[in-house]
């Protein structure tokens, strides 16, 4: 009789041999890189704001540079190595999303531009964002419903 013929046997067998995770190192990782990755998010803002540029305008421009940050660093393949080092640390919203388009697209370059680059480009991020412009349609649709009040006809 075979010692893995049943589930739990396989699993027990499986556990002895994988080795463990360090659950509170990767944590800890995940977010002093997570953190930095946002200070450097609020250092920009704070010299866009001290430069006179308006909240909302340097906003956008954070967004831009730490999107542009991250796709740079992606194409080097040194955002890989950092997600490896900080896990979900390094997937803060806005640099992880620029990753997810960038790093299918330089996978699948050498199938071609229209085909490979622009065919992957969107794999992960194409239903992020399917489902993310369908939830604000709905979701407008919804205030819209429930906020006629504000609504004036002429």
């Amino acid at each position: 009789m075979n010692p893995l013929d049943s589930k739990k046997d396989y699993q027990d067998f499986v556990n002895k041999k994988s080795p463990n995770s360090p659950i509170i190192k990767n944590c800890f990782n995940a977010f002093w890189v997570g953190g930095l990755i946002c200070s450097i998010g609020q250092i920009i803002m704070s010299i866009c704001k001290s430069r006179g540029i308006s909240q909302e305008i340097s906003g956008t421009i954070v967004s831009i540079i730490l999107i542009a940050l991250s796709a740079f660093l992606t194409g080097l393949n040194i955002f890989n190595k950092i997600g490896k080092f900080a896990g979900a640390g390094s997937l803060v919203p806005i640099t992880g999303f620029a990753n997810s388009i960038v790093s299918p697209a330089m996978e699948y370059k050498s199938e071609g531009y229209i085909m490979g680059v622009g065919g992957k480009m969107f794999t992960v991020a194409g239903p992020v964002l399917v489902f993310g412009i369908s939830t604000s349609i709905i979701v407008g649709i919804i205030y819209l419903i429930f906020n006629t009040q504000s609504i004036t006809l002429v």
